[in-house]
């Protein structure tokens, strides 16, 4: 499959060259066409230095970016053939919808009858059919997002960068639009570049992803992968909700002495009497469609996800452990 994009050894570095700020050190990536691809991270790891290193509004202090083979790390933004959209949208608040759509198309010197006639397909696209008269002032937040959308959407890029876009949304509606961003991906086969420090957008959406930390990128896979075999102790702990065991810990689960992954919902709550594993429920936190129970084990809390409708222990009762073997996941980095 051909790359859409491309680093080779790629750092960002800020400040002085005797003390750099290292956004971005020395990162290898491809990103397959046609796909939708997260960077996952914290604040401050990389992820959104990547994104403008790809669309030109930074430049990379090394190593080489290729966007579908083209060595791209001197070519101004407005020469690549990408777009992206903003976490606050940036529309413009004295154009209304359609004009805001068609700005690009204006800028290139499209006349006004075919940018305004590509600005109704793309509004239509996302789903916003009569709302090309009204400004942004009047339309609600999961609206503004799509009118953003449309916008990069219009001058036909082979590459849509998008940069937290779903961040300012509320719960419902986020869910809602991860649905709707996934599907136009799918319809239009254009290659997709998310970047979000929530973990569930990036497992929910995407076809591969990269999680990021101080820097560099600690594991590359599809979700799959990254959520159930962990390459080191940061990725476990960040995608999802991890126990994260030391070597003398997943010896007494029965694994080698080794640091491990448990996921929470691997486990579950079994009598005490004759069991290996057993230990006090110390908490119990109600998440509506289960419950997590915190049990202190040889010394180290972990954590169980029950099932809405079982019924669950008291805090400071004992309690054993079980899970399949096969769920105990032992890193070779730490």
């Amino acid at each position: 499959m051909t790359a859409a994009v491309e680093f080779q050894n790629v750092s960002r570095h800020f400040g002085p060259p005797s003390a750099p700020v290292r956004a971005v050190d020395g990162v290898d990536l491809t990103i397959a066409e046609g796909s939708f691809f997260a960077m996952l991270g914290p604040s401050g790891s990389g992820k959104t230095t990547c994104l403008r290193l790809i669309s030109g509004f930074e430049k990379p202090t090394g190593g080489t970016i290729r966007i579908f083979g083209q060595d791209v790390s001197d070519i101004p933004p407005n020469r690549r053939n990408v777009n992206t959209v903003f976490q606050d949208y940036a529309l413009f608040p004295h154009m209304n919808v359609r004009d805001n759509v068609g700005y690009g198309l204006m800028v290139k010197g499209i006349d006004r009858r075919t940018r305004e006639r590509r600005a109704e397909e793309m509004l239509s696209l996302v789903k916003l059919e009569g709302y090309g008269d009204r400004k942004p002032a009047q339309l609600s937040g999961g609206q503004r997002q799509r009118v953003a959308l449309a916008r990069a959407l219009v001058n036909e890029p082979k590459v849509l960068l998008l940069d937290e876009p779903l961040g300012a949304l509320d719960l419902k509606l986020r869910e809602a639009m991860q649905d709707e961003l996934k599907a136009l991906q799918t319809r239009l086969g254009i290659t997709f570049v998310f970047v979000t420090h929530d973990q569930g957008e990036a497992l929910s959406m995407a076809d591969s992803l990269a999680v990021f930390n101080e820097g560099k990128i600690a594991q590359i896979g599809t979700p799959a992968e990254v959520y159930a075999r962990p390459s080191t102790r940061f990725v476990a702990d960040f995608v999802g909700s991890s126990n994260v065991l030391s070597p003398e810990v997943t010896r007494a689960f029965g694994g080698p002495q080794k640091w491990s992954s448990l996921r929470p919902e691997a486990l579950r709550l079994t009598p005490a009497d004759g069991v290996a594993l057993a230990g006090t429920v110390t908490s119990i936190r109600y998440l509506g469609a289960g419950s997590r129970i915190s049990v202190m084990l040889h010394g180290t809390e972990v954590a169980a996800l029950l099932p809405a409708g079982q019924p669950l222990p008291e805090p400071g009762t004992t309690v054993g452990l079980s899970f399949d073997p096969a769920a105990l996941h032992v890193m070779d980095q730490v």
